[in-house]
């Protein structure tokens, strides 16, 4: 069996040339090798596509790249990190393809196993398509991606063998695993290198084959700037969002396997308990969420996709992103609850982007929004200027077209019955007047006599 060299972070940067397409592995704080992204930062290497799933994360994936030149294009889903992105972007200094986050990790596994692409219902219908060929699969409307391959990966797991075998820690497996599988030169960061035979054979996540070259690296909250110091703990809520969490908990059935988007929807994970017999799953590779740690942050548990530290409950399991969103797509999903800047009266969600505003990030919210088998969708009733954010027709960038089964405001519960947009509850403290008065939609009343 090979043995793989191990060389420095320096050694390593050197490898990588000019205009080439560099994979850099991670989600939020966790499995970033920031070691080798800060010794490329080092080098006078240019010119370069960066694809990654946070492109200018401070302190983590590209933002030293970015603050230094060193990239004129970049693929991710989120360009929000960091605001010098989002003004390169806007000022057209770095060429940006803004990808669902489900969609590139399937890019890339296409990549690594020698397939030119795939078809996907995720984004149909939305501009994040552009000019790409549509087909209707299965009585679905399906978009082609092409397969996403890079010149060099730099990725980061917990241990390493001799051989280069490699074990990644928690939700560490993320984007790395598939990004291992898709590049000509694979380079991988680890905390611990053990000799040939230590790591069982079932705990291999990333056979050797892939990897070319190791670098000894250690992990402190120093790495990863003020993301590290992220910790877990109660939440503060106002009244009217912990009502919209419980009405939201209500539809959820033992047994289901549920995803929670951030912001309103991260409420309902604190109301949940054991008896409930609710599966929390994660988009960046966790089944088996459990409530947030007492103490304690990234660096000693699993992160949820909101980048916070959470507990694994008792059968829990952890796999990479390309997975998951296989989960997600497949339909294995039960529910999928998420926040919402727009629904309108045909089932239309509208949740990522306003145009005007700084450049956004699609997340998994297209994988969710279309893959999961019920779509509930909490926001406020309307925006802070009292614009209705439930609409005749939505006039921001769509998440997914006709899919959400159920819309809970701080006001009132909407139904889609037979596509249509029907009223069937109000919220604590308010009036069908004042509901009446603030929807922006025609809807039909059913409310309980």
């Amino acid at each position: 069996m090979k043995t793989v060299p191990v060389i420095t972070a320096e050694q390593a940067a050197a490898l990588v040339t000019s205009g080439q397409t560099l994979l850099v592995g991670g989600f939020g704080m966790t499995g970033n090798p920031v070691h080798l992204v800060h010794a490329l930062a080092q080098t006078g290497t240019g010119e370069l596509t960066f694809v990654g799933n946070n492109v200018g994360e401070p302190g983590l994936s590209g933002g030293r790249l970015l603050r230094n030149g060193q990239l004129k294009s970049a693929i991710g889903s989120f360009f929000t990190s960091n605001r010098e992105a989002v003004q390169a972007a806007q000022d057209g200094r770095l060429a940006v393809q803004l990808i669902p986050q489900g969609t590139l990790a399937e890019a890339l596994r296409a990549g690594g196993a020698g397939i030119g692409g795939f078809y996907t219902p995720t984004a149909a219908g939305t501009v994040i398509a552009g000019d790409a060929d549509v087909r209707v699969l299965n009585g679905r409307e399906m978009v082609f991606v092409p397969a996403i391959r890079g010149d060099v990966a730099f990725i980061r797991a917990w241990r390493a063998d001799t051989a280069g075998n490699l074990q990644y820690r928690l939700t560490e497996q993320n984007f790395n695993r598939a990004m291992a599988t898709a590049a000509d030169l694979v380079i991988a960061e680890v905390e611990e290198m053990v000799p040939v035979g230590t790591i069982p054979p079932e705990h291999v996540h990333t056979p050797g084959l892939y990897v070319d070259y190791l670098v000894q690296a250690t992990l402190t909250v120093g790495d990863l700037g003020s993301s590290g110091d992220v910790k877990g703990g109660a939440r503060k809520v106002d009244e009217a969002r912990l009502h919209m969490a419980q009405r939201a908990l209500a539809e959820l059935h033992p047994g289901d396997v549920v995803n929670l988007g951030i912001g309103i929807p991260t409420l309902i994970a604190d109301l949940i308990t054991p008896a409930m017999q609710l599966n929390l799953h994660t988009e960046n590779g966790m089944l088996g969420v459990g409530p947030a740690p007492h103490d304690g942050g990234a660096l000693d548990y699993p992160v949820n996709a909101g980048k916070v530290p959470v507990t694994a409950v008792p059968g829990a399991s952890y796999f990479d992103s390309a997975d998951s969103f296989g989960m997600i797509r497949g339909g294995h999903v039960d529910v999928a609850v998420m926040g919402g800047l727009q629904v309108d009266a045909h089932a239309n969600l509208a949740n990522w982007a306003v145009p005007g505003k700084p450049l956004l990030g699609v997340g998994g919210a297209m994988d969710l929004a279309s893959g999961a088998r019920r779509l509930i969708v909490l926001m406020t009733h309307t925006d802070p200027d009292g614009t209705p954010k439930v609409v005749s027709e939505c006039t921001l960038p769509l998440t997914t077209r006709g899919a959400v089964d159920l819309v809970i405001t701080d006001r009132a519960v909407f139904a889609f019955r037979n596509g249509v947009l029907t009223l069937t509850e109000l919220m604590p403290g308010t009036t069908l007047e004042d509901v009446r008065a603030t929807t922006g939609a025609p809807f039909v009343e059913a409310l309980p006599s």
